[in-house]
């Protein structure tokens, strides 16, 4: 089965009377355009979207096949990240983290508040934050809300 469309989400579409299956996009899949998934009953399933998946990602609750019996949604996992907060009296830090981070290549997603960040987890993005003065940073695991993503990765291409 070929999945090529965003039909809506699971909020929006009335889904009661038919199957729902779920399709597991990891976070680092999301803005990918061709994937091939198994949906949580086994169903082989390719997932073959347009540009448009390299700016918005496929987030939790998306339904990407419908039919009058079967709606095939994607399940995003949670992940390991790492949750950044600037201490009062220390925004300035706040551009170095952001720059550092980015500068690393990971996406960057706004926190809870508005002194707070997002970043996935790994070792040593953590042991580098840790070193910011007026930064708090927590290792936890959780949904990465790309409604809250900063800024995707651009890549120029010159001609």
């Amino acid at each position: 089965m070929i999945c090529e469309n965003l039909e809506g989400t699971l909020d929006e579409l009335n889904v009661s009377d038919r199957t729902v299956e779920y399709v597991e996009i990891e976070w680092h899949e999301a803005f990918k355009k061709i994937h091939r998934k198994k949906t949580d009953s086994g169903r082989e399933v390719g997932i073959r979207m347009g540009d448009w998946v390299l700016k918005r990602g496929l987030q939790e609750g998306d339904v990407i096949y419908q039919d009058d019996s079967l709606v095939i949604a994607v399940h995003t996992p949670p992940c390991g990240i790492i949750q950044i907060k600037i201490e009062a009296g220390h925004k300035k830090v706040a551009a170095k983290v952001c720059y550092e981070i980015g500068n690393r290549h990971a996406p960057l997603f706004y926190g809870k508040d508005e002194d707070s960040f997002v970043t996935p987890y790994n070792e040593p993005m953590l042991e580098m934050l840790q070193k910011f003065h007026g930064v708090l940073v927590e290792k936890t695991v959780g949904q990465l809300d790309f409604h809250e993503k900063i800024s995707a990765s651009v890549h120029n291409h010159h001609h």
